[in-house]
């Protein structure tokens, strides 16, 4: 088995979540969702934001609008809908259980009866 494996599919499984709660605070621009990861050890290529990205807009959850900058083109900046934040809301339900349960598991001594 191998751990780096391992790890990654754990990552891209949290990635969603992560980018969701993001925006949950304000609208961002992609290169900001990525530097927040990165600032959060959660390494993130563009090549993997954008189809991920595009993919919760296209499901509802985000929205976009386009906003002028002073370094170059207009940007598109992301935010959650009113079902994206329904939809976290569902995620932090979760998460919570997950991390209950792997806590929990982690914490007890258990014997096994074979």
């Amino acid at each position: 088995m191998n751990i780096d494996n391992a790890k990654s599919q754990m990552r891209k499984g949290m990635l969603e979540y992560c980018v969701l709660l993001l925006l949950k605070h304000r609208p961002a621009y992609a290169s900001d969702i990525i530097q927040k990861l990165k600032e959060a050890q959660l390494l993130v290529v563009e090549g993997t934001l954008y189809p991920l990205l595009t993919r919760l807009k296209n499901d509802g959850l985000l929205s976009y609008e386009w906003q002028e900058s002073t370094q170059g083109p207009p940007r598109k900046y992301y935010a959650l809908t009113e079902m994206g934040e329904t939809f976290l809301d569902g995620l932090d339900s979760a998460w919570n259980e997950l991390y209950n349960t792997v806590n929990h598991l982690k914490n007890k001594d258990y014997i096994i009866n074979v």
